[in-house]
C-alpha cells in the first residue's frame, strides 16, 4: 500500500520533492533491508539483526556477503551468497 501512495506524492518546492524522493528510496532500502534478513537465516549481532526462528550466528553457512538485484516489473528481490574476503585479521 505504501508503494501504491508514494506513486501520488506531490512537492509544491524543490525542498519538497527532495524529501519525496528520499521517501520513496526509504521504502526501498527497508524493502531491500527487510529480504536481505529473511534471506539470511541467522542471527548476526551484536547491533545487526536479530531472527527469533534461527538465534545463533552460522558462520559456517553465512560468513559470506548477500548480493541482491530487484526486478523492475514485479519489485521482487533475487538473492545470492558471495564470498567475503578479509582484509585484515
Amino acid at each position: 500500500m505504501l508503494e501504491e501512495d508514494l506513486e501520488h506524492v506531490a512537492a509544491e518546492d524543490y525542498h519538497q520533492l527532495m524529501r519525496a524522493w528520499e521517501l520513496k528510496h526509504r521504502v526501498t532500502t527497508s524493502q531491500c533491508v527487510t529480504s536481505h534478513t529473511l534471506f539470511r537465516e541467522e542471527t548476526r549481532w551484536p547491533g545487526y539483526y536479530y531472527r527469533g526462528d534461527h538465534m545463533k550466528i552460522d558462520d559456517a553457512n553465512w560468513h559470506c556477503l548477500t548480493v541482491s538485484q530487484r526486478d523492475r516489473e514485479s519489485g521482487e528481490f533475487s538473492m545470492n551468497k558471495a564470498p567475503m574476503h578479509n582484509l585484515v585479521d
